[in-house]
């Protein structure tokens, strides 16, 4: 009994928690119809952006509530926002993920008030019920409590006592069963749904896809680039230095000496060249020492003390999602030492199933923006690119922590 008094009480509580986001809920049904007639009206699709966020910031508050009930997290089934704020304003009309939080706004704001105060009511019904014996003689005549009309002294020493029983079968019985309901409905609206999952991860694969492209082809272009500009004009200079030491030779064999040596110069900084190319594709450093050397290697090469924590026992990745990964590290901390005015940094690679997980934090002066030209928006494309995810955390004045996970298999 103890037990079961217990769990009513801990489904009343939740229950009644629940108005934090019901009262908001009810006050969201009133207006929206007022704000999707505007919108309508006005053809106000780029501000609905700005319309859905305290809709889904409720839903977000009622997801990790009902997750911390359930046991479980419950992942918001939200696309990032992208391109323009038509576009995403569009791309919110036809996302099932929205109209399942608008009858979750609605479900919940009727159902949850009701039930969070009928839960509250309940307990002291009981003792109300309990104490009729004792004064409902003197209540006015005809004066109904709950279920039955009070008007004879066999009545008050039966009926009251039903009544509580009904009440407090109801509190241990119905209040936990309706508490786990509205945590499971919270789940089944605001959670992701299969077909919502694989069409929002389509769309999102779509996306990357083409961020990849693009970011294949603007590679493709910096190596043609470098190519033609610097390898290509070096070995032309090559040649037409030989050449001249072959007309010079036999007429002035210490001039052609010096072109020789000119065009042995120009040989050695082609090869550099070809060889920084190279490093921009694949870096030679991975295939001679693996990941965790050539991320020792880079933490080596600042200004600032780095802590590396990588495992040499974790095993080879495939050779893309270790390029990505040491390009992370790289471009991460080049940012911290270029814009972060960090005084130390942390590099953490550890495999963990079938993700490759990449953390770099420094002690910085935080403030990163992905959208600033930091080189944060290129690493973001490129783990995109291998259905990877990028999380970002830098509150201003307290550093920045960048978090990467890279599916690598099994």
């Amino acid at each position: 009994m103890k037990a079961a008094i217990e769990r009513s009480l801990r489904a009343t509580v939740y229950l009644v928690a629940g108005l934090r986001t019901a009262l908001p809920a009810l006050a969201g049904i009133s207006v929206f119809p007022l704000v999707a007639f505007f919108t309508v009206l006005t053809v106000g699709v780029p501000w609905l952006p700005e319309v859905v966020r305290p809709l889904r910031a409720m839903a977000n508050a009622e997801r990790r509530r009902a997750g911390r009930a359930l046991g479980e997290e419950i992942p918001a089934p939200y696309a990032e926002p992208r391109g323009t704020s038509f576009r995403q304003g569009a791309v919110l009309l036809r996302t099932a993920s929205t109209w399942r939080d608008l009858a979750w706004m609605v479900v919940h704001g009727f159902g949850g008030l009701l039930v969070a105060v009928v839960a509250v009511m309940l307990w002291p019904s009981i003792l109300l019920s309990l104490s009729l014996p004792f004064w409902w003689w003197a209540a006015p005549e005809g004066s109904q409590s709950a279920y039955v009309t009070l008007d004879s002294w066999p009545k008050a020493l039966t009926m009251p006592f039903v009544q509580a029983g009904v009440n407090a079968l109801i509190l241990l019985v119905v209040v936990p069963w309706v508490a786990r309901w509205q945590a499971r409905l919270a789940a089944a609206l605001l959670g992701p749904t299969k077909g919502t999952s694989l069409a929002e991860r389509v769309e999102r694969l779509t996306e990357t896809r083409a961020e990849a492209l693009e970011a294949h082809g603007a590679e493709l272009r910096r190596i043609e680039r470098d190519l033609h500009d610097g390898t290509q004009a070096q070995l032309v200079s090559v040649v037409l230095r030989l050449g001249l030491a072959d007309r010079r030779f036999d007429a002035d064999p210490q001039a052609a000496r010096t072109l020789f040596l000119e065009a042995r110069e120009g040989v050695e900084d082609a090869l550099t060249q070809l060889r920084t190319v190279i490093r921009g594709i694949y870096p030679p450093i991975l295939s001679d020492r693996g990941l965790p050397g050539a991320v020792r290697a880079l933490a080596a090469g600042l200004h600032i003390p780095v802590t590396v924590d990588v495992a040499e026992e974790q095993g080879r990745v495939p050779a893309a999602v270790e390029a990505a990964a040491y390009f992370v590290v790289a471009e991460a901390l080049t940012n911290v030492a270029k814009h972060s005015g960090a005084a130390s940094a942390e590099v953490s690679v550890r495999r963990d199933g079938d993700a490759l997980r990449i953390v770099v934090r420094d002690d910085g002066k935080g403030g990163a923006d992905p959208a600033g030209g930091s080189g944060l928006a290129g690493i973001r494309r490129r783990v995109a690119a291998l259905d990877g995810a990028t999380r970002i955390d830098s509150p201003v004045g307290v550093g920045t922590t960048l978090e990467v996970e890279l599916p690598c298999g099994s």
